[in-house]
């Protein structure tokens, strides 16, 4: 699991579309602060259904910056 506080574009020279996964999200309070979490899930192929693969967690003012990110990245 993993708390993002810093995000940093790079440029990469390879890139690929990756498999598709399943994904939830919840949001939850701990002290004082508000934090939403996002889970992906391991494919049906690995063999474990709803058995998540990774989760990550943003609080509000990390969450803002990457509404902002991208935003301008698709240029809304």
């Amino acid at each position: 699991m993993s708390r993002v506080i810093k995000i940093n574009k790079i440029n990469k020279t390879r890139n690929s579309i990756h498999q598709e996964v399943a994904c939830t999200y919840c949001t939850f309070h701990s002290s004082d602060k508000r934090y939403f979490q996002i889970d992906t899930y391991v494919t049906k192929d690995a063999g474990a259904n709803n058995q998540s693969s990774q989760k990550i967690q943003f609080d509000k003012i990390f969450a803002l910056k990457l509404i902002d990110i991208l935003k301008k990245e698709f240029d809304i």
